[in-house]
């Protein structure tokens, strides 16, 4: 078994970043919204699922929204019983198989004939994804040291947009030039970006898999595993009262990634609808918001050394709040509009990475130096997040229910920034957070 801070050890984990990150991009962000779009989008954008007429921007705020609560719920119980058995890795697995086989499956999504479809697989392949992530962000001080964890971090999320930006370039030459592929039908070269994801994600998981160790404190679990799996939630759930900076940094963390979650989510629909975006403008201001991340993540896990991990937060919150405002003043009849979304694009790029790999590493450094149960503790960091996601997509379909826009939302999301920005700035430095 490799030891904790192993170049190679690291190396892997960070590796899962490369695998899934496709997801977040091409699905989350890219491909998918926009091909939601375009074949939902007639009629005034009416769509009819489960008996009932939508808009269909709110039923897939609603629809993501009920994924990340369902998250929520199963994701501290199942890290419990995962720590309690000494198992995180097979969790893991099977949550990445769930993900990649549910975004494969969107390939079956042509039209509003089958909304189902796409409603369904988008639900059950946001439960993989994220649950996947809590046990694999739960590994972080099992594979590094914490003076190691900024950089580790930021390694992970800089491979995850560079592993990302590759497929995504691929997708792109076959979704803008489908006639070099010998592809007629207009639907296709989407739904065979979907393939891809899933199966670059499955793939490429595989090489984390290979190297994290499933039960690196060689636990031994009783038969009643379930109910001790509970008994061990409930011991985690008391640490986490008696920690203050803990619960400092985690009503923060819940008051921004209102905003950052739920503006990676309907950035491109708010690009489309909004601002009436072409979709090359949004294509190109992904790219450069994924160019940019990368340097974004390397140089404020620099700073976050330099400044400490508090101020360098404080930071990133600062700037996602102006770009709120600066969305907000954006017009479509604005001859220049889509220059702007290109500049707000590179604003947001420098931070996006930045404000996740320093709330991980900054929540990884919190934890108890002799707990060992990493799942459980990161089950309460990504509940937090999924909460506050539900939250902000619950709103979304709100505003968006009365104005048929997300303007007026856009703007609500700097409110919050700002309140994640002041409830941060009552932490206190301790040994690892300065």
């Amino acid at each position: 078994m490799l030891k904790k801070g192993d170049k190679k050890l690291i190396n892997g984990w960070a590796f899962y970043d490369w695998a899934n990150s496709v997801y977040s991009l091409v699905i989350g962000t890219a491909v998918f919204p926009i091909y939601y779009e375009s074949i939902t989008g007639t009629d005034d954008g009416i769509v009819e699922f489960l008996g009932t007429e939508w808009y269909n921007t709110t039923v897939y705020s609603y629809a993501l929204g009920f994924s990340f609560l369902i998250v929520a719920l199963l994701s501290p119980i199942l890290s419990a019983i995962a720590d309690y058995t000494g198992n995180k890795k097979r969790f893991m697995q099977f949550f990445c198989a769930l993900g990649s086989i549910s975004v494969m499956m969107l390939y079956f999504f042509t039209g509003k004939e089958n909304i189902w479809i796409g409603i369904v697989f988008t639900i059950m392949a946001s439960i993989g994804f994220w649950s996947s992530i809590v046990f694999y962000n739960a590994y972080l001080p099992e594979v590094a040291h914490p003076e190691q964890q900024d950089r580790v971090s930021a390694k992970g999320f800089s491979l995850g947009y560079i592993g990302s930006v590759l497929l995504l370039a691929f997708n792109l030459s076959m979704v803008m030039k489908p006639e070099l592929y010998g592809i007629t039908d207009p639907t296709l070269p989407a739904r065979i970006s979907f393939l891809t994801v899933g199966i670059w994600w499955f793939g490429f998981a595989q090489i984390t898999f290979s190297r994290l160790p499933n039960d690196p404190f060689k636990r031994k679990p009783e038969k009643d595993y379930i109910f001790k799996g509970f008994r061990e939630l409930k011991v985690v759930l008391n640490e986490i009262k008696t920690q203050s900076q803990l619960k400092i940094l985690l009503m923060s963390f819940f008051l921004y990634s209102i905003g950052v979650q739920t503006i990676i989510l309907l950035a491109s629909t708010f690009g489309i609808k909004d601002l009436g975006l072409e979709t090359s403008n949004l294509i190109i201001t992904i790219l450069l918001i994924q160019l940019v991340g990368i340097v974004g993540a390397f140089v404020f896990s620099r700073l976050s050394e330099k400044i400490g991990n508090i101020k360098a937060l404080k930071i990133t919150i600062l700037i996602w709040a102006v770009a709120c405002v600066g969305a907000y003043t954006l017009h479509r009849d604005d001859p220049e509009v889509y220059l702007k979304f290109y500049a707000l694009g590179a604003f947001l790029g420098l931070v996006l990475g930045a404000i996740q790999t320093l709330s991980r590493s900054t929540y990884s450094k919190l934890l108890p130096e002799n707990t060992q149960d990493h799942a459980t503790y990161f089950s309460f960091f990504d509940v937090t997040e999924k909460i506050a996601i539900v939250f902000g997509m619950s709103i979304a379909g709100i505003v968006t229910s009365y104005t048929n826009s997300l303007r007026l939302f856009i703007l609500i999301l700097a409110v919050f920034f700002i309140a994640g920005f002041i409830v941060l700035s009552f932490m206190k430095k301790s040994k690892y957070v300065k």
